[in-house]
């Protein structure tokens, strides 16, 4: 911005443009005091997104937790959704009003000469494309290819499980009864050597299914890492702008406090359906209180930095487009290959239970509608 620029005298006709936008955009701090409130929207933040973070993982985890299948199914699916809205609505579109085209820092030096939002959402997703197929050929080379995934909503639902030879493995949204169904329909198959099929699993060793075990936990969970990483990155800037929002913070706190609480619902659902082995069992536990942790602690930064913190200067709106961005590629990437695709479009054991499907994919657009709606607000 030029020196010269007195915002108390404007000439719109000779005036520089770039100026006049990052003069309105500049702002000041605008902290306005109700500390206690912010003090509490640390807390309840940290307990309700952390308690919604659990639930998927405790009913999938804690053997006698039964809960419908149709709850775990919402929890899944409405998180699915919950991801995808959260990269488009609550990532993308904040990315460009902070460093696209038509912002201070999208008119200013090499900022000005290219539309960098969607340029950092393309590398962003080309270079999480590149680290989960190099995962994949890593897993494919060290375990053998496998293309079939045994059921665990047995385990974690309400429902009759399989018999006690029932492969452990990777919660799918097939259900006990649509298992039964194709295992009547379908002829038996024969173990191959290079991956385990859901029938005979008595001929297999049990060194054979904690590799199985393995194999399944390692595909996935470089996915759901760069999943959390994504969401991680966005729950920090939010969390500062909470801390030292300004009159919008009474509608800001409860809005958060939904929007934390369905992105952790997503997260914990997706960290149910990894196989986690025995020595790793802390893992799941561990990712989500790091979830939970992440907004609440950078709430308290904010609260450090109420009285200094710009949220609309030059730097913070570099800082946070950017993250923004690459947490868009991140998620929409994540949702669509990872939740999307995998679950409805290449799920070899995909329910043939209409009602259910249907109930499924209506968790998907419900998920999606309500996060994009609370992109209204936050």
């Amino acid at each position: 911005m030029s020196s010269a620029f007195d915002p108390t005298n404007v000439d719109l006709t000779t005036a520089d443009p770039t100026a006049v936008v990052c003069f309105i955009e500049a702002g000041a701090n605008e902290y306005n005091g109700h500390l206690d409130a912010r003090i509490s929207a640390l807390f309840v933040i940290l307990i309700v997104s952390t308690l919604a973070t659990f639930f998927p993982v405790v009913a999938a985890r804690v053997k006698w937790v039964r809960v419908p299948i149709y709850a775990y199914l919402f929890a899944r699916y409405f998180g699915a959704g919950v991801i995808i809205a959260t990269a488009f609505v609550h990532l993308l579109d904040p990315a460009y009003g902070e460093i696209g085209p038509n912002t201070c820092v999208g008119m200013t030096g090499n900022w000005g000469v290219y539309s960098w939002p969607p340029a950092i959402v393309l590398v962003s997703v080309m270079l999480i494309f590149l680290l989960d197929f190099l995962a994949e050929r890593y897993v494919d080379y060290k375990y053998g290819f496998v293309n079939d995934k045994p059921n665990v909503e047995a385990i974690i639902t309400d429902q009759p499980g399989n018999s006690e030879g029932a492969a452990p493995a990777i919660p799918s949204q097939q259900h006990p009864d649509d298992q039964l169904e194709s295992a009547e329909q379908a002829p038996k198959e024969k173990p191959t050597a290079k991956g385990f099929n859901n029938y005979d699993l008595e001929n297999y060793s049990v060194k054979e299914v904690a590799d199985a075990e393995e194999r399944s936990f390692q595909q996935q969970i470089a996915a759901f890492l760069i999943l959390e990483f994504g969401v991680i990155f966005h729950s920090v800037i939010i969390g500062l702008n909470l801390g030292v929002a300004g009159e919008e913070f009474s509608t800001l706190y409860p809005v958060l406090v939904f929007h934390q609480s369905f992105e952790g619902l997503g997260i914990g659902a997706r960290m149910s359906a990894i196989p986690v082995s025995k020595r790793l069992s802390w893992l799941p536990w561990f990712l989500c209180v790091a979830y939970g942790l992440t907004t609440p602690i950078s709430i308290a930064i904010g609260l450090g930095l109420r009285t200094t913190y710009n949220s609309g200067s030059f730097t913070a709106q570099v800082v946070s487009g950017v993250l923004d961005s690459i947490s868009a590629g991140i998620l929409i990437y994540t949702g669509l290959v990872e939740l999307l695709a995998r679950d409805f479009l290449f799920n070899p054991e995909l329910t043939r239970n209409s009602r259910r499907l249907t109930f499924m994919v209506v968790c998907v657009f419900v998920g999606a509608g309500v996060m994009a709606l609370l992109g209204k607000w936050a």
